[in-house]
């Protein structure tokens, strides 16, 4: 597999190495032993797997007292995949990276803890699975504003996005509980009280 850092702190894109014939293909889609000899130290404790329609956007959602580090990977169609710092110790906090994943290059990205997350989908449907570090808290679920425009993400849209009404109404990056680095490494919830 192959490890690229993106200009985010921490989030990584991962190409696993496939194995591809006339039968198909092959792919480790996640090994802890070999994600630990890049020098990713994360476990994970529970897998998601969403399908939406061309055009629906979702997100940016983020625990904020249960932050989830995500690998995340599209098994059929493509959606443009969003992180958004939201470190406060990052050199990062505010910033955003997004790229392409689809069922043909086969890219997973790995987005740490205290980062919101979101996708938009570009195929007539896509599946969409992800691992993440930490259990699903509802009372902790937040959602940053998907078209906030101190953030600035340059979505690819071709009409208004479908999203559901949690994410329409998602909160702006000056609103945001945010994350404060601790010692260990490890993100902590911040509000902005």
């Amino acid at each position: 597999m192959n490890v690229h850092e993106t200009p985010l702190i921490g989030v990584l894109v991962i190409e696993p190495r496939v194995f591809e014939d006339q039968r198909g293909f092959f792919l480790e889609t996640h090994q802890q032993q070999r994600f630990a000899d890049a020098g990713i130290d994360v476990s994970f404790v529970q897998d998601n797997w969403s399908r939406s329609t061309r055009g629906t956007l979702r997100g940016l959602h983020y625990q904020i007292t249960h932050p989830q580090a995500k690998l995340v990977q599209v098994v059929t169609g493509s959606v443009f995949d969003v992180v958004v710092d939201l470190r406060r110790d990052s050199p990062t906090f505010g910033r955003w990276y997004g790229t392409t994943l689809s069922e043909e290059n086969h890219r997973q990205l790995l987005i740490p803890a205290g980062c919101a997350h979101g996708f938009l989908v570009t195929s007539d449907s896509a599946d969409f699975q992800y691992k993440c570090s930490d259990t699903y808290h509802p009372e902790s679920e937040r959602t940053l504003l998907w078209n906030d425009p101190a953030i600035g993400i340059e979505w690819p849209l071709e009409d208004e996005p479908i999203l559901s009404e949690k994410d329409r109404e998602g909160v702006p990056l000056a609103e945001a509980e945010c994350f404060e680095v601790a010692g260990d490494g490890n993100p902590e919830a911040r509000g902005d009280d």
